[in-house]
């Protein structure tokens, strides 16, 4: 299994946090940030406060569990096929 990239958030007071690139993504801003190339030294987040900052990541690891990786492997089917499941879960 090859190693997790890290996106390191960094806060204005110095305290930093190292997440999976995976969790980041979770998250609208800091993903325009990592598809635009620009958190290669650190993406600063200094409108957010450390405690916030770490509940928001609290929740984005659980929006990447086992259900976000059931749902990917779920909409993996032919793509006439896939506008049908997502009309009608209910077949």
């Amino acid at each position: 299994m090859p190693p997790t990239k890290k996106i390191t958030l960094k806060r204005s007071d110095g305290e930093t946090f190292d997440v999976d690139e995976a969790v980041a993504l979770q998250l609208r801003t800091i993903k325009r940030m990592i598809e635009g190339d620009r958190a290669d030294n650190g993406i600063p987040l200094s409108n957010v406060t450390g405690k916030i900052l770490a509940k928001v990541i609290e929740d984005c690891k659980k929006m990447i569990g086992p259900r976000r990786a059931w749902d990917a492997e779920f909409v993996k089917v032919d793509q006439a096929v896939l506008p049908i499941l997502v009309m009608d879960p209910g077949l």
